[in-house]
């Protein structure tokens, strides 16, 4: 495996997301080891604007500077506005997603992020558990998981994810916890 994406610290690349820093987010892995990770907070805005063709089994609609968007891709933009690549990891459709279902057809990813994704799910045995949001920028790639506020919980596929890419090489660097609420 090539580690290079290992070594570059979050600290540098997400200082805009200072202002939303709290408290880190404690997760038991299935080993019983616990690992602490940096969380961030977000208040996002209800799309006030017309309806849109798909909500995916009813997803809060945010609007992100005037677009309707879902969660996932508010952090994705978010992200992206800083400079960025990166996808919204559509487990439910197995897809690679930049906008929305039915506005925007779903992506490829670039072939070491491929590679990296593929890797991580043959060593879970299962599609699906991979974190909400991926983006990379120069060697650093993260994973980002995102629940609303008293509303969604972190699903045991998702802590198997973790532990499985900390198995793999990966470490808490690449991966961010965001809680948000509208």
């Amino acid at each position: 495996m090539d580690d290079d994406h290992t070594h570059t610290s979050q600290e540098g690349n997400l200082e805009f997301l200072q202002p939303y820093k709290v408290d880190g987010e404690i997760f038991s892995l299935p080993s019983g080891e616990q690992i602490s990770m940096q969380k961030y907070f977000l208040t996002l805005t209800p799309w006030k604007g017309a309806s849109i063709p798909n909500t995916y089994n009813n997803k809060p609609v945010v609007d992100w500077n005037g677009e309707p968007v879902f969660a996932e891709l508010a952090v994705l933009r978010l992200l992206q506005s800083h400079g960025w690549n990166g996808v919204w990891v559509d487990s439910y459709r197995r897809n690679y997603r930049v906008g929305l279902p039915d506005v925007v057809d779903p992506i490829e990813i670039p072939q070491k992020q491929k590679e990296l994704i593929d890797s991580i799910r043959a060593k879970t045995g299962r599609s699906g558990g991979c974190w909400d949001v991926f983006v990379w920028k120069g060697d650093m790639m993260l994973f980002i998981e995102l629940k609303r506020q008293k509303k969604d919980n972190i699903r045991e596929t998702q802590i198997q994810w973790l532990e499985k890419s900390l198995d793999y090489g990966l470490t808490t660097e690449n991966f961010a916890f965001i809680e948000w609420k509208l």
